[in-house]
């Protein structure tokens, strides 16, 4: 018997392996585009229909890969080819946004047809703010009624929440901008946003994407100033965002001032360069004093690394604000200024925890400074404080201010002798 254990047969020769790549069919939108201009020559009009069209036509057609075809020819009845214009080679239909009529009821219908469908097909929501962000640069190749369409429901969309308002950094191209087109695009863009919703939510949405400072890029460079900005949307029936623009634009120079003033007060420059530099820069921006003193204490406040320990922050605040008490007192020569002073203090020692025991110890210290009178303490006492941390401060503040009513009254009677 033969013990050997008998090998099993090998296949010889080369053996191949597939990727699946490979096995990818080429990228053809012809059939896809076919498919998707029947069923609108179909269903014509009615937008009820071309939505239900869509949902089902979903199941059947890849959505997935032919996104930018599909979104073509809902906006433009066709595939576009750079710059904006229609390819000859391929079939088209008459019945899309483009060729729909421009009013603003009509472009929320369209809209509606848009919003169903990426509700229905979430994996298509990227590629339709792609797409949307690709027709905005190819605006210069539309007709002025086209880009009036594509202004409005884009302006509904971003109002809905539908897509993100970052895609208006396509409006920033240069071409755009140097013609007049993006500034344009963008009254009629914020009319319908506004129409659907108000300035709140538009400002909201540029917030969340940085945009909210970069409205003047609408224009360009030789007129990129708050008073063009605040004409031509004025103009146009858009105060509301042009009043935006120019608070955006306050609050911005605001924050370069405090910035500045901060590396001024760590470098430890004389407090009479600061001051003078500081009024020239309130005279600049047409500041009040009021909105200054906010600034200058914010300023003098960060220029610190602050102690962790309550017991030892108090004596540190004590020591660099009487340090800084000329500085502020320059920029308390009124009462409001005083109580507008006053109120910051107490917004900052409530929203520092470490200072909640500190508050009593700096109001005392900036009225022995002269930066506080016994008239703006009284009325922050009795009727002008915030409701942060009231009763802590209230508390804190009692004794003293109950000295400041006996010294005013001694001072009255000793007048009246007199």
């Amino acid at each position: 018997m033969n013990n050997q254990k008998q090998q099993k047969p090998t296949l010889t020769g080369q053996r191949f392996k597939t990727r699946k790549r490979d096995e990818k069919e080429r990228f053809d939108p012809t059939q896809f585009q076919e498919s998707i201009v029947q069923g609108l020559n179909q269903t014509g009009t009615d937008l009820e229909a071309v939505a239900k069209f869509l949902d089902a036509s979903g199941a059947k057609l890849d959505y997935r890969r032919y996104a930018e075809t599909l979104f073509d020819i809902l906006v433009a009845g066709g595939m576009l080819a750079p710059g904006g214009t229609l390819s000859d080679d391929m079939t088209r239909t008459e019945f899309c946004l483009f060729t729909a009529q421009e009013d603003l009821e009509t472009m929320q219908a369209y809209a509606q047809v848009f919003n169903k469908l990426i509700r229905r097909y979430k994996y298509l929501e990227k590629g339709f703010e792609e797409e949307i962000k690709k027709l905005l640069l190819f605006l210069k190749g539309f007709t002025e009624s086209e880009r009036n369409k594509l202004a409005m429901l884009t302006g509904i969309l971003l109002a809905n929440g539908n897509i993100s308002a970052s895609i208006l950094s396509s409006l920033y191209n240069e071409n755009l901008v140097k013609e007049g087109v993006s500034a344009a695009f963008a009254v009629k863009l914020f009319k319908s946003w506004i129409n659907e919703k108000d300035i709140n939510s538009v400002a909201a949405s540029l917030r969340k994407v940085g945009m909210d400072n970069r409205l003047m890029e609408l224009f360009p460079a030789n007129k990129r100033s708050c008073e063009h900005f605040s004409k031509y949307f004025t103009d146009a029936g858009l105060k509301e965002l042009s009043d935006f623009a120019r608070n955006q634009q306050s609050i911005g120079a605001r924050k370069e001032l405090q910035k500045e003033l901060q590396e001024q007060m760590s470098r430890g420059d004389p407090q009479k360069e600061i001051i003078a530099f500081t009024r020239e820069e309130m005279k600049k921006a047409n500041l009040s004093e009021q909105a200054m003193i906010g600034i200058i204490w914010t300023s003098v406040m960060s220029s610190v690394e602050w102690n962790k320990k309550e017991e030892l922050v108090t004596e540190q605040a004590i020591k660099h604000l009487k340090q800084y008490s000329p500085l502020l007192k320059a920029f308390t020569s009124q009462g409001l200024s005083e109580l507008s002073l006053l109120l910051k203090i107490q917004e900052y020692c409530y929203d520092n925890i470490h200072f909640m025991k500190a508050f009593q110890k700096i109001v005392v210290l900036l009225y022995k400074a002269d930066v506080l009178s016994e008239e703006a303490i009284l009325k922050w006492y009795t009727e002008a404080h915030l409701a942060k941390g009231k009763s802590v401060f209230l508390e804190q503040m009692k004794k003293f201010v109950e000295w400041l009513k006996n010294a005013e009254e001694e001072t009255e009677t000793r007048e009246t002798n007199e």
